[in-house]
């Protein structure tokens, strides 16, 4: 698993970058200068520069809560306000952060971290250990409703607590002192310290949470513990951080401010861009072509893909074949090179390129193309399920897509397929981002746009999304088969066994077709020539500590 986490494609959607804006006179120096008769006189020094990056969050964070906000618009601004007892470096391997200490037992089950002595708060409280038992049982508390709590169930008692079935006092964490922090793990993970710099896992400061349980809420109340604090916030416009002094490694900060803006069509960003407004931009389709080839363009790829979900609770998706006939109806060659046009690869399987298994190859490439164009059979798939359900017509499709220029664009695409392959008109429905996050996982969708960002180095990370019953699947698909196999994966211990079993998920997912795949992700952005130091991880979020502005 290690050649995995080293091994992994790079990170996140649209965001980041920066440039010089504002300056104060805060620091300004006397220098002295030799007039006609010798003596000394003062000249002003010229003012200081204050180093401002000036990012696009697309949208307002669905949360600042780090158990809450498990999505893109939250993880990228979260991962530099907070800190974990690990951090991702500079090339992608989980080093100490709060914790200055780590060790291991001999079994591979019991973590103990020692936290720095200079780990504070951004209100100069020390960070506790009791604030990494507060915020992670937060987490993993069923009232919280986290998406991300499967991500802890490999501690011991975890998952009967989130579930409503243990209690969290029998969760196997504990801070043996101030300062130290013990985990017990229910079995050896090697991704665990890769899995723990997932803002999840981030520490809330116990004293703040209990005196007002909407700390996250605002810039005025909110806490954290990272290179940046939250200075201000004006809600569903723009948010900004300012280097917070209280950080343990503040001296390695050197931007003075962030601001984020939150510009969810891809024009605008763009023409911002090219005004000065922003210092980063993503790449508007239409404009794909001429700008491919600018100095200031970054190609990186993302662990993630884009794809759509299927209710398999609702006609006509309950039938098996009529998903399949819908998932091999859609060219994702045709969308990756007329639609999105970012150069991204056609997704073939639910899990994407750089997993590299234990024979030295792609998972990808050993699990082979399982979902193909083909209007073909997809034209009989579609007549066969619509004889097992007794359907002279098709009921009425409605496809699903959160508010973007770019999910439109795709949405538009696959409606046109389908007309043009299957002979079904399908309607259209664009819903404001919160509201779809909301009401996907309530079901309430036919037929929707979706996408997954990879939360740690293991392909398993992705196929556990659809086991039943988890806050991920959104899919109400069900299969006992695939419950099994997830859980014999995470028990097996020999590697090629492990491999063998996970390309198996893939191909059953792929088969039973709770959803179809579109595109693997990448991330292409122009930058600012005056920016640096900005870090992209393959699987992890975008870092800010060592960024630089000129």
């Amino acid at each position: 698993m290690k050649k995995w986490l080293s091994l992994f494609v790079v990170a996140l959607f649209v965001l980041v970058l920066s440039a010089c804006t504002a300056t104060k006179d805060a620091g300004e120096k006397p220098v002295t200068n030799t007039g006609n008769e010798g003596e000394e006189k003062e000249t002003a020094a010229e003012p200081e520069t204050e180093k401002v990056l000036k990012l696009n969050n697309g949208n307002e964070p669905t949360s600042f809560d780090p158990s809450v906000g498990f999505d893109a618009v939250s993880w990228n601004a979260l991962n530099n306000l907070m800190e974990g007892l690990v951090r991702l470096s500079k090339d992608h391997v989980a080093e100490p952060a709060t914790a200055e200490k780590i060790d291991v037992s001999e079994d591979g089950l019991t973590y103990t971290f020692t936290i720095r002595d200079d780990a504070k708060w951004s209100n100069g409280e020390p960070v506790l250990a009791s604030d990494f038992v507060y915020g992670w049982l937060h987490m993993l508390n069923p009232e919280t409703a986290s998406p991300a709590a499967f991500l802890a169930y490999f501690i011991d008692g975890a998952e009967a607590y989130n579930s409503g079935e243990g209690a969290a006092e029998d969760v196997a964490i504990k801070a043996l002192e101030e300062k130290v922090f013990e985990v017990k793990l229910n079995t050896p993970t090697e991704a665990f310290l890769n899995i723990i710099t997932n803002p999840s896992f981030f520490p809330v400061n116990e004293k703040v949470a209990t005196e007002n349980a909407t700390w996250y809420t605002e810039a005025d109340t909110f806490v954290g513990n990272g290179p940046f604090k939250l200075a201000a916030w004006e809600h569903d416009v723009s948010f900004t951080f300012e280097k917070n002094e209280n950080y343990w490694d503040a001296d390695t900060v050197e931007l003075d401010k962030v601001e984020w803006a939150m510009v969810d069509d891809s024009n605008t960003e763009y023409q911002m861009y090219e005004t000065g407004e922003l210092d980063v931009s993503g790449v508007p389709s239409e404009l794909a072509d001429q700008l491919m080839d600018s100095p200031e363009l970054k190609n990186e790829d993302q662990a993630g893909l884009y794809f759509y979900r299927f209710n398999v609770s609702q006609e006509p998706f309950t039938n098996k074949k009529i998903r399949q006939a819908f998932g091999i109806a859609v060219d994702q060659q045709e969308i990756v090179e007329f639609v999105t046009k970012n150069g991204e690869k056609p997704a073939e399987g639910f899990v994407p390129y750089g997993f590299v298994g234990p024979d030295g190859k792609e998972f990808r490439e050993t699990a082979g193309k399982l979902v193909e164009f083909d209007a073909e059979k997809a034209k009989t798939l579609l007549a066969e399920g619509m004889a097992e359900e007794g359907y002279t017509e098709l009921p009425e499709v409605t496809l699903t897509y959160s508010t973007s220029d770019t999910h439109k664009k795709i949405a538009e695409a696959l409606q046109s397929k389908f007309k043009e392959v299957l002979g079904v008109d399908v309607t259209l429905q664009n819903v404001e981002a919160s509201v779809f996050a909301t009401e996907q996982k309530e079901f309430k969708y036919q037929l929707s746009r979706s996408s997954f960002l990879f939360d740690y180095a293991d392909p398993v990370n992705a196929l556990e999304s659809f086991i039943t019953g988890s806050s991920m699947n959104r899919t109400t698909w069900s299969n006992a088969e695939f419950d099994k196999l997830i859980a014999d994966i995470k028990k097996e211990t020999d590697e090629v066994k492990r491999w063998q079993m996970l390309i198996q998920a893939d191909a059953l997912l792929m088969d039973e077709m709770p959803i179809f795949p579109v595109h693997y992700y990448n991330q292409v952005t122009l930058e600012k020539p005056t920016v640096s130091g900005i870090v992209r991880h393959p699987v992890g979020y975008m870092d800010l500590k060592w960024a630089k502005i000129e």
